[in-house]
């Protein structure tokens, strides 16, 4: 896949802010991903889910995915991300980040600014957080994100959860999954790339 095709993918898969499966909130799976017993939106029409098996240390995954700042380092899609706070992320953290997204049959193409504050966190295993997406022309008004790694023999398994909501994005849920998924894909695939090469 192009560079650039794939930068916009996965520039919509936001907060924010990610199993192979795109559904309505009514066929979601019946076991959804949690953090500390808070999982996404159960009610959102837009969700997905996605994972992947990392050949590398739990630990080092962890770093990598949680090292915000760093995000446009490994992930072509976020052009900038900061931290709003010091110190470790934990509960609470909020950081910004941005990333360009395409445009659709009724969305010109503009950058998203992404505020995300992290609702839940248990160092080295899940993260939740939320937080909407605004550019010029185009709003997600709250996007939950749940990402949780499971150590395993030989790495550690990322599962990703993430729903979107928004009157905007709710009048086209097909043309918003069909950012959603490939962009939680592409997050992955540029966090297995990136953390089996260390």
């Amino acid at each position: 896949m192009p560079s650039r095709l794939r930068s916009a993918l996965l520039s919509l898969s936001l907060t924010a802010g990610l199993l192979g499966t795109a559904a309505s909130a009514e066929a979601a799976p019946a076991t959804a991903l949690t953090c500390r017993g808070a999982g996404i939106d159960p009610a959102a029409q837009l969700h997905y889910r996605t994972e992947t098996l990392i050949k590398a240390p739990p630990g080092a995954v962890w770093k990598l995915h949680t090292d915000v700042a760093r995000w446009p380092a490994w992930q072509p899609a976020v052009t900038g991300a900061q931290r709003l706070d010091p110190g470790p992320l934990r509960p609470g953290s909020r950081f910004r980040w941005t990333t360009p997204a395409p445009p659709t049959p009724t969305t010109p193409a503009t950058t998203l600014v992404i505020t995300s504050k992290v609702e839940q966190l248990r160092p080295g295993r899940c993260v939740r957080w939320t937080g909407p997406a605004i550019g010029d022309g185009l709003r997600i008004d709250r996007g939950v994100h749940v990402w949780t790694f499971t150590p395993v023999p030989g790495g550690v398994l990322v599962r990703t959860e993430e729903s979107w909501t928004g009157a905007q994005i709710e009048t086209d849920p097909a043309t918003a999954l069909r950012y959603l998924a490939p962009g939680l894909d592409a997050w992955l695939a540029d966090l297995k790339t990136t953390a089996e090469a260390r």
